[in-house]
């Protein structure tokens, strides 16, 4: 609701005037937000007061006199919620901002003093609040084990002066890159990286969810899985074969032992002749005759 200002004409008027003056003042407001557009009279007699934008008044008015109320004239009536003059003050305070408020707002102060109206500019954009960044993943290539690609930060909507930025997070260091592609160069074998992609316009900022090097690069990973596998399948090759000497080696010894405990009897053998003549001697084969000892009775 409007503040000192008690009455109110609704009057719907175009105003082309003098140019106006000095660098208009940049101000900024969020979409469903508000804005203070400042005013400092230094003029004692205040015949009337124009607010314009871009070529449309706003609101027209005539301060308050001795016994006389100000006058408020506001040219469109969807705006009459939407204007207000804080603390009794001829600053305007413009609520629920849309997107198409931003423009060239200009206030001219007349009076019967001055030749010319006095005139302020300025310039109002409105903005979003910044939803979450998305990140496009650029062609990979990979080299020898290292992962080269680009990643690439934008907003669906809303991208009027955003600016990005980047956070690469390791172990040991943080880095920052400002812009809104980030060159990526990783070796597998490193410590995983963490990328975040940092968007802010004037009035509000957010973050991407992180991307991990390690889930990124998967692919130069790869290239070395053939390296790896093959080394993996020599080894086993060459334990396989180890094994196989080594099983070889002991059934060999086994048999050996098996052979000499079957061909080589004891020295110690007794032979019973049955009817032998005292002066002869029994023929005995010529393998047992080698490891025997004969015992005459």
């Amino acid at each position: 609701m409007l503040g000192a200002p008690a009455c109110f004409i609704f009057l719907l008027c175009q105003l082309t005037g003098p140019a106006a003056s000095g660098i208009p003042k940049k101000l900024v407001g969020a979409i469903g937000g508000s804005v203070i557009f400042p005013l400092n009279l230094s003029v004692n007699l205040v015949d009337s007061i124009i607010w314009v934008f871009n070529s449309t008044t706003l609101v027209t008015i005539q301060p308050k006199t001795a016994g006389k109320k100000a006058l408020v004239i506001v040219t469109q009536k969807r705006n009459m919620e939407r204007v207000n003059f804080p603390h009794e003050g001829y600053s305007l305070k413009l609520s629920r901002l849309k997107k198409n408020d931003s423009g060239i707002y200009r206030v001219e102060i007349h009076s019967s003093t001055l030749q010319d109206p006095l005139t302020q500019e300025y310039e109002l954009h409105v903005y979003e609040y910044l939803s979450k960044p998305k990140v496009v993943i650029g062609l990979q290539e990979n080299k020898n084990g290292t992962c080269v690609t680009n990643l690439t930060c934008s907003m669906e909507h809303g991208e009027e002066d955003v600016t990005y930025s980047w956070k690469s997070l390791d172990q040991t260091t943080n880095e920052s890159h400002r812009g809104s592609i980030l060159p990526i160069s990783w070796r597998w074998e490193k410590s995983d990286m963490t990328f975040i992609c940092m968007a802010s316009n004037p009035i509000s900022s957010n973050s991407s969810n992180p991307i991990f090097a390690q889930n990124l690069c998967e692919g130069a990973a790869g290239g070395q899985a053939p390296y790896v596998v093959l080394y993996v399948l020599l080894s086993f090759f060459l334990l396989c074969s180890l094994a196989l000497v080594l099983i070889i080696f002991i059934i060999q010894r086994e048999r050996k032992k098996g052979h000499y405990s079957r061909g080589k009897p004891s020295q110690y053998h007794l032979f019973h002749c049955a009817h032998s003549p005292k002066g002869n001697r029994t023929l005995l084969p010529a393998h047992v005759v080698r490891y025997t000892n004969g015992i005459y009775l």
